[in-house]
């Protein structure tokens, strides 16, 4: 028998954080297209890890409260310490949940701002469509899939069990929710 599930502290999500080499570029993509009021610009200099720090951080607001947050720094050799070059990678992404209609709209808007390469996959327990931001971040916007809470449900009844299963090398699939 496995032992309680902890309840979790963290109320909700307050915010990510993450590099961008252009502030407007990123305003311009979070605010102008995809509709995400800028709720919030600090304009700072800290004594940050040993040395006085100018930056620049920005805040995206989401419905619940949570924000997607940007820094940038005024000394290039600031902005080239935090923000390393990372190969591209779709495993590497912010999730975004969205309705039907909320991610119909959001398409509707990254082709009228002529955003290419955006995708669509069928996760089975959700409908996922990706986008690019102007720093090379992923950004999914996911509707959940009617009955998501009962295959939430099964996924959470046997989170640890699986995970155990596969670091022990058995890496057979438990998504039996995706349609072929």
């Amino acid at each position: 028998m496995s032992a309680a599930q902890p309840t979790a502290i963290a109320q909700r999500l307050h915010h990510t954080a993450y590099v961008t080499k252009d502030q407007e570029a990123t305003r311009q993509f979070y605010e102008d297209v995809l509709g995400f009021p800028l709720i919030a610009t600090w304009s700072e200099t800290d004594e940050l890890f040993g040395a006085e720090r100018v930056y620049c951080h920005t805040f995206f607001g989401l419905q619940d409260g949570s924000a997607l947050a940007f820094f940038q720094f005024a000394n290039k050799e600031d902005q080239d310490l935090f923000d390393p070059q990372l190969l591209p990678s779709p495993f590497r992404h912010i999730a975004l949940k969205v309705d039907e209609q909320g991610q119909a709209e959001l398409q509707r808007r990254l082709d009228d701002a002529g955003v290419e390469g955006t995708f669509v996959l069928e996760h089975g327990y959700c409908r996922s469509l990706y986008a690019e931001d102007p720093n090379g971040m992923l950004v999914e916007f996911t509707v959940d899939t009617d009955g998501v809470e009962a295959i939430n449900q099964d996924r959470a009844a046997d989170a640890h069990e699986t995970l155990k299963r596969w670091l022990a090398g058995d890496h057979s699939s438990n998504n039996n929710y995706r349609s072929e």
